[in-house]
């Protein structure tokens, strides 16, 4: 038993750094697209990882939209969606950026999501309330630095290579 205990702790040793770096971490995509072909440009955040408080493993993905690509967005707010893309289409977008999380701030990203997403009414504008504007109040609760320059509001791949920008700490490379 004597030669066990020594083996037994290195065990239980070795299973605590693995609980410690537990985190769930947070991604920052852009899509290119294009305003005449197919999807417009767009930007969403993906979560990855495991919460540490509960062991819970997580993967999702939100982005802020108008619910339908009409003429209408052009002309004031819309109704609007929390999207949620496919895994295949992760593959096909911009990674600027990932940050780690904590449980609490996960919880805050969660919460302030269910905000937008259940608003009422009309809540989606191309200028005041758009997919950059979700992405960077989701960027703030991780404790990035953010701001919205009129120009980029409808650029999401210029807007987060920006924000990177603002943020040299993330070491994003900028993306062309």
């Amino acid at each position: 038993m004597t030669r066990l205990l020594p083996i037994l702790l290195a065990l239980l040793a070795a299973t605590f750094p693995a609980a410690a770096s537990a985190e769930v971490r947070m991604s920052f995509h852009s899509f290119n697209g294009s305003v005449l072909f197919g999807r417009y440009p767009h930007t969403f955040i993906v979560l990855e990882g495991t919460l540490d408080e509960t062991g819970e493993v997580v993967n999702e993905n939100y982005g802020f939209s108008a619910k339908r690509a009409t003429t209408a967005v052009l002309r004031g707010p819309v109704e609007h969606e929390i999207m949620i893309e496919k895994p295949k289409y992760l593959t096909s977008t911009n990674r600027h950026f990932t940050v780690p999380l904590t449980d609490a701030q996960y919880r805050r990203v969660i919460a302030e999501m269910e905000a937008w997403r259940d608003a009422p009414g009309k809540y989606y504008s191309l200028d005041t309330r758009n997919c950059i504007h979700f992405v960077g109040t989701m960027a703030q609760i991780a404790g990035l630095k953010v701001n919205y320059p009129k120009k980029m509001l409808r650029k999401p791949k210029k807007w987060l290579n920006h924000i990177s920008a603002l943020n040299p700490q993330l070491g994003a490379k900028r993306i062309k």
